[in-house]
């Protein structure tokens, strides 16, 4: 009989599970999605915003989930939520006017080796 390590049997176990967070689960981390070429911003929530009824949705709010975090890019955002680019040039405009996201250039940080 083989024994399999604490970190295989969570890994089994969250790939089994199915929760309202599911399609966030196996992300690739938020430096990997900075590196797509011409996506050097990243947003980061700061404080719960305030959200018109167009932007509640469970794909907004399951962004905002993630985004309160770690930041993400508007191309995780294009790539893993159900959103248009549309929609999501809105919601991003919405939370930078109400100054609920934090807005990073990665371009200035060192590559990783």
């Amino acid at each position: 009989m083989a024994f399999s390590s604490a970190y295989d049997t969570l890994y089994r176990w969250a790939r089994k599970t199915s929760t309202s967070l599911g399609d966030l689960r196996f992300l690739p981390s938020a430096v990997e999605e900075a590196a797509c070429e011409g996506d050097t911003l990243v947003y980061r929530l700061r404080q719960w915003p305030n959200l018109p009824p167009v932007h509640r949705t469970a794909a907004v709010y399951k962004a905002l989930s993630l985004m309160s975090n770690r930041p993400v890019s508007r191309n995780w955002f294009v790539r893993h939520s159900r959103m248009k680019a549309q929609q999501i040039d809105r919601l991003l405009n919405s939370l930078l006017a109400q100054g609920a996201v934090e807005v990073v250039d990665v371009s200035a940080f060192p590559k990783a080796a």
